[in-house]
């Protein structure tokens, strides 16, 4: 069990509500709030900022050395709204489908399943258009972690990413989750599957991770991370052990250059549902994994999408997109270049389902089905030397 955070009763009134909310099988979430024009999305007052212990098991000496290089702090210096440089090296970036059908895995909950789904995000059937053979995890899957005390698919908090990628028991998550070939819920595929491990691992965490605590341009926590295992009621749910648990991962990434591993950013909270000091917070961090998290990581197969940006402006009411608008927040394939636009718009979801629910409404899921699928080829093509 984590110790929760200190805070008043409201404060803690909401976080149990939310993770139980995100806890709850995907409902119809399509009922939308009362039409907020975009522009009362904008927050002045929320700023747009810019190793470690050994896991359990004995890292190669190549690791270790990624490990210590992970851990140094990178410049405090704000990164201004600008294209997003993820792909050094890379040349042409090419956003056509692969060849042949691809194996594909995503860790996810509610607002994931809600993304994936036909009538919501549609991005389950775009990912079969482009050839990838999806499989997924969701509340109650894989083998029990012994630290956690039950299905390691039932937590993907920031905190818990240390169990399934560095824990003592990460070896049987691992091997569960590339040989895992079933759905949790029915949505669009590929008719057969074509063989073979799941080379592409997606991952992401649910909206309470956006209630950091700390500061934005905190550095990353190195040692024992207090985070380890923890929920995001926890005391340690902060900037800097949030980023401190994300450069433990880069090791194993390191380590198995044979799968494409990708995060995917956790969802903003309504404006409703979090205050201004965390929200700044949340835009950091996931600005932090999408520009600087990679920067000095040698490899190709890493990479991040900012479903956290993309949900921060609409079209107007969160029932319209800004999908192809050349307004707006994006993290994108566009004119021959990855556009990762920050400045648009505010700090809070803008495609909440209500104003205390910030499970994106199918108009939000469809923009970042949008922008991440382009993406997507272009990690997967960067990652193959195509």
């Amino acid at each position: 069990m984590s110790t929760k955070r200190s805070a008043l009763p409201v404060l803690i009134a909401f976080l149990i509500f939310a993770s139980l909310a995100c806890s709850l099988p995907s409902l119809n979430r399509s009922t939308p709030e009362p039409e907020i024009p975009a522009e009362t999305e904008e927050s002045p007052e929320a700023e747009t900022p810019a190793a470690t212990n050994s896991p359990s098991t004995v890292l190669t000496s190549a690791a270790a050395t990624i490990q210590a290089r992970m851990t140094q702090p990178p410049s405090q210096k704000t990164t201004p709204p600008q294209p997003a440089t993820p792909l050094p090296g890379s040349g042409a970036l090419n956003p056509a489908p692969p060849e042949k059908p691809v194996r594909l895995i995503f860790i996810h909950h509610s607002t994931g399943e809600g993304w994936l789904s036909d009538d919501g995000g549609g991005l389950a059937i775009a990912l079969r258009d482009n050839r990838y053979f999806v499989s997924d995890t969701n509340y109650d899957w894989g083998p029990t972690d012994s630290a956690l005390d039950g299905p390691i698919g039932s937590f993907t908090d920031f905190g818990h990413w240390w169990n399934w990628f560095n824990g003592p028991n990460h070896e049987k998550h691992m091997a569960a989750l590339y040989s895992e070939s079933k759905q949790s819920f029915d949505y669009s595929r590929l008719p057969a599957n074509p063989g073979g491990a799941n080379e592409i691992i997606l991952f992401k965490s649910c909206f309470p991770n956006s209630a950091l605590a700390g500061k934005p341009t905190d550095p990353p926590t190195t040692g024992n991370n207090p985070l380890r295992g923890q929920d995001a009621g926890s005391d340690a749910h902060t900037v800097a052990n949030a980023k401190g648990i994300y450069l433990d991962l880069l090791p194993y990434f390191a380590e198995h250059q044979e799968k494409l591993f990708i995060v995917i950013t956790q969802p903003p909270l309504t404006r409703a549902s979090t205050d201004n000091a965390q929200a700044a917070n949340a835009r950091a961090f996931a600005t932090w994994l999408t520009q600087d998290w990679l920067r000095n990581y040698p490899h190709k197969n890493v990479a991040v999408f900012d479903f956290f940006t993309v949900l921060t402006t609409n079209g107007g009411r969160t029932t319209t997109n800004d999908l192809n608008s050349d307004k707006g927040n994006h993290h994108r394939f566009r004119n021959g270049k990855i556009e990762h636009i920050i400045d648009q718009g505010s700090n809070f979801s803008a495609y909440g389902s209500s104003n205390d629910d910030s499970h994106p409404t199918p108009a939000g899921g469809k923009k970042a089905t949008g922008e991440f699928v382009p993406l997507l080829n272009i990690y997967y093509h960067r990652w193959k030397g195509n």
